[in-house]
């Protein structure tokens, strides 16, 4: 059985043309929702594997209808593989019952193992360079300079008396969370009896 899947990422996108277009490709059922591909979450999706058996082909309209990334499309198809089942896309021309289309698979799936063998190989090398030159990784301590401004000019409202907290929070467009993190970070001593002001 050909079972269809259709997915748009937000409410104003029309699922239409790919319902229609795997429709037209013989599908008998079609799960359709309106979810973003980066989500993990995907209610329709899950009902789509666990109605699959062997001799199925689950029939998409392109391959970023279906997987997340390249990483969780390749562990969908392995998914199907081993169910039996197939998988066709429609503007991709790829049919994983094909040798070309399980060939382009796994190209796919080389170029993706590829790809994260080199960012991790990059990885490596910049944190070995870093040491080199006495820099530990990870993230850098301190403000931007934008924060920094900010920080700057807390450190002397607040020290100024005239302003309450809330005042002076508003004036910068910054919450108080924030307000009282600049202080610390400039070393200012906070009073806790301050009116906190409007």
């Amino acid at each position: 059985m050909k079972i269809g899947y259709a997915r748009v990422s937000t409410q104003g996108q029309q699922v239409d043309l790919q319902v229609d277009a795997l429709q037209k490709a013989g599908c008998e059922l079609i799960f359709q929702e309106i979810v973003s591909g980066a989500k993990a979450d995907r209610p329709e999706l899950a009902k789509l594997r666990a109605q699959l058996r062997k001799g199925d082909t689950v029939c998409i309209y392109k391959l970023d209808r279906l997987g997340r990334s390249m990483k969780h499309l390749l562990e969908l198809v392995d998914e199907f593989q081993q169910k039996g089942v197939g998988l066709l896309s429609l503007t991709d021309a790829i049919d994983s019952s094909t040798a070309q289309g399980r060939l382009v698979l796994n190209l796919f799936a080389s170029l993706a193992e590829f790809e994260r063998d080199l960012i991790r190989e990059r990885t490596q090398a910049g944190l070995i360079s870093a040491r080199a030159r006495g820099r530990k990784g990870g993230r850098q301590k301190g403000l931007s300079p934008e924060a920094e401004k900010n920080a700057r000019l807390a450190e002397m409202y607040y020290k100024e008396g005239v302003l309450g907290v809330n005042l002076i929070a508003k004036k910068l467009a910054i919450s108080k969370v924030t307000f009282y993190k600049y202080l610390r970070h400039r070393g200012v001593e906070i009073h806790s009896k301050r009116e906190a002001g409007t």
